[in-house]
């Protein structure tokens, strides 16, 4: 059972979420807020595995609480839900800690899927935001880091910087989500990282 908590302030949004996660199979959600303060305040984070975070919120901003949860609360998991997708706004979020980065425009199908990415060592975008992060790495002069991985290794990082799921993936390669899985979790003990994110701006060199 994944445990998940919401700080919204579009009351439809949040509704329409807390309804999504406590109607699908294998989710609940704890509870959901309008404000970063009373997230903060009632602490209900630490009985959750992922917190879905808005940026542009009332007093204390979504960044800012991602921010304080991933310092104190190391174990809870923070994705970004938000509309916003410009880069001052992705990149400040990801730096915060954020661990994954969806838009609003998400289907709800996009939304469990990236949660359950998450909560297996995942690091999920919207291919939006993933185009503009491998887009900066691009623009990036460092040298690439120079890492032995495997054909098969090679492609399933080439296939997640695009911002594909484990589940795209292992469709585009004909394998089974448990084999992309063991793929990712090599990659990571290559690269020496813990995720999706660190591992794109650790070998394409940001």
């Amino acid at each position: 059972m994944i445990s998940v908590i919401i700080v919204e302030d579009n009351p439809d949004y949040r509704k329409s979420l807390q309804t999504l996660f406590n109607n699908a199979d294998g989710f609940i959600c704890r509870t959901a807020y309008e404000r970063a303060e009373a997230c903060l305040r009632e602490e209900a984070y630490r009985q959750a595995d992922i917190a879905l975070i808005d940026i542009q919120l009332p007093g204390i901003n979504g960044i800012e609480l991602v921010k304080h949860l991933t310092t104190h609360h190391p174990g809870l998991l923070c994705m970004i839900c938000t509309a916003y997708e410009d880069d001052e706004k992705v990149f400040s979020a990801l730096e915060a800690g954020a661990h994954a980065y969806m838009l609003k425009s998400a289907g709800n199908g996009e939304i469990l899927q990236a949660v359950i990415d998450l909560k297996n060592g995942g690091s999920p975008m919207s291919s939006q935001v993933a185009r503009k992060v491998v887009q900066s790495f691009k623009r990036s002069a460092s040298v690439t880091v120079q890492v032995q991985l495997t054909p098969r290794e090679s492609d399933v990082l080439k296939l997640l910087s695009k911002g594909l799921l484990y589940k795209e993936i292992a469709n585009k390669l004909s394998i089974s989500i448990d084999t992309v899985r063991r793929h990712c979790f090599n990659i990571y003990d290559k690269l020496h990282v813990h995720n999706r994110t660190e591992a794109l701006n650790k070998y394409f060199g940001k």
